[in-house]
């Protein structure tokens, strides 16, 4: 991904929602990334304490006990936040004001995904409204294209995400028509980021999955990275006649984008079996016996540990805490 940046010129500001480590983020900011990307108020607190920033909180901050929090941080970290409604931004002018601060705010555009996001022809409205008020500093626009991610082919998904592009410059030339100033504009994801480079008016890439990847993203076309993160799980029981019992379920691996897969075992094949338990079938296996699943959804899967384990040639060289783990308010 560095390299990646190095070519395009496009800056990075990875997803830190996909691994919830400040030593990742640090990891990624020695590489050029210019800040980091988090989901929830709770990761980004976590990244401050440990001095990791800027930051950029991509979900809408509303609600008064949420809205003190984002104060709180404010004053300690330099933080912007996504807007997608003009009562939330007067209420976030209203409270970095009284507290004598300035909120950098990007306003969130819908392009497609249909989650959050004005829509594109009302986004020159709403940055106009953020412009105006006293402690909000309106920076340009946030249309992250998280539906086609994992559009597997490749000339598919590049036609689906030319749709949302367009979509997108339409908003911003909504708001360059009102007088002001697009001087970021946050877009795309690991699947998307090669495509978004081919516009000059993209100015950074939110992907965030590229260090990691799963065995989803590895069924999508003409991608360059590798997967690097497993579950390591043991055989319990081989009483099933060919499957294999192992103590890896649902909650020890998500399964919210499809099963996983066993790592350098094409011959085996991943079935759930419950909370506590899975199976593998395909080969006949020994209790105690150790394999490694690839995740199908790396962010869910990392949300369920408490550290990572760092293995080069087989060798630990490392233990991560997931310090992030959990914080999803």
């Amino acid at each position: 991904m560095a390299a990646f940046a190095a070519r395009t010129g496009k800056r990075v500001r990875p997803h830190a929602k996909t691994h919830k480590s400040p030593l990742i983020a640090r990891m990624q900011l020695d590489r050029g990334a210019i800040g980091l990307c988090c989901a929830k108020l709770g990761e980004a607190e976590i990244l401050a304490d440990a001095g990791v920033g800027p930051v950029l909180i991509t979900t809408e901050i509303a609600g008064e006990p949420k809205i003190a929090r984002l104060v709180v941080l404010r004053r300690r970290a330099e933080v912007m936040a996504a807007v997608d409604d003009m009562d939330v931004a007067r209420s976030l002018s209203d409270a970095m004001r009284a507290a004598g601060l300035v909120l950098d705010v990007l306003v969130d555009v819908n392009i497609g995904q249909e989650r959050t996001g004005v829509r594109p022809d009302g986004a020159g409205e709403l940055s106009a409204c953020v412009a105006s008020l006293p402690g909000l500093q309106f920076r340009g626009i946030q249309a992250y294209d998280g539906h086609l991610q994992h559009v597997y082919g490749e000339a598919e998904r590049h036609a689906k995400w030319r749709e949302s592009a367009d979509r997108m410059l339409a908003a911003r030339d909504d708001v360059l028509g009102r007088g002001l100033e697009v001087e970021i504009l946050s877009t795309a994801g690991t699947g998307t980021c090669a495509f978004a480079a081919e516009l000059s008016e993209v100015t950074e890439l939110q992907a965030g999955s590229y260090p990691f990847m799963d065995c989803d993203y590895g069924r999508v076309e003409g991608l360059p990275y590798e997967s690097s993160l497993t579950v390591l799980t043991s055989v319990v029981s081989r009483q099933r006649g060919d499957v294999a019992v192992l103590d890896a379920g649902w909650k020890a691996i998500s399964t919210d984008a499809g099963v996983p897969v066993v790592k350098g075992r094409s011959e085996l094949a991943y079935t759930t079996k419950g909370d506590e338990h899975g199976g593998v079938h395909g080969a006949r296996m020994t209790p105690g016996e150790r394999i490694e699943l690839i995740p199908s959804h790396c962010d869910t899967t990392v949300n369920l540990y408490d550290e990572y384990v760092c293995m080069r040639h087989g060798v630990v060289e490392g233990v991560w805490p997931i310090a992030a783990r959990g914080r999803i308010q």
